[in-house]
């Protein structure tokens, strides 16, 4: 009876463990921060200037298989442009072994953003949409805890702030490469 005992709960110890080993193969949760560079043109009544710009960011998010989940802060530091963005963003990625190729959409929102005028005239930006799509490769090492993304981004933000003076709401287009370093849990 003892044995019977000993080897039922012993059967039950390895069954929950592989369990909890296998949970973990199934998703990774991971935190990381993003740099990029690239330019950004601005919308309106036929005029495109555009201006360069870099990028600054994190992101949390949860990594299953075939697609992974994240929540994204950015801060675009542009020539005349200050936008802070909150994205909530989906990705499909491949899952191929150690380069995975992806493709992904994201919406979210500025907020606490600023434009600055070639006269020198400060203006809010407004809390408006923000829409982006990425492409992309990860390079997953499966002996160490980091992953790298080098990904291509657009973002559009539409209407972004009213400037009175020539009456016109110009539209943002962003596009950039981008590196992520991401920490998996």
């Amino acid at each position: 009876m003892k044995t019977k005992s000993f080897g039922i709960l012993t059967a039950s110890a390895i069954m929950l463990s592989v369990g909890a080993a296998n949970a973990n193969i199934l998703f990774d949760i991971y935190a990381g921060g993003t740099y990029g560079v690239g330019e950004y043109v601005l919308f309106a009544d036929g005029e495109h200037p555009s201006f360069s710009s870099k990028s600054y960011g994190g992101v949390l998010g949860m990594d299953i298989p075939v697609f992974r989940f994240e929540l994204e802060y950015s801060y675009i530091d542009g020539d005349n442009v200050a936008m802070n963005i909150g994205l909530i963003n989906a990705y499909l990625k491949m899952p191929t072994p150690i380069f995975k190729p992806y493709i992904g959409a994201g919406v979210g929102s500025s907020f606490s953003s600023k434009y600055t005028s070639e006269h020198g005239t400060e203006l809010d930006i407004d809390d408006v949409m923000a829409y982006q799509g990425m492409l992309g490769i990860t390079l997953d090492i499966p002996v160490i805890p980091f992953d790298v993304d080098l990904e291509g981004r657009v973002l559009y933000a539409p209407d972004i702030f009213k400037d009175v003076t020539a009456d016109v709401t110009p539209d943002l287009l962003q596009y950039e490469g981008r590196v992520k370093l991401r920490y998996v849990f």
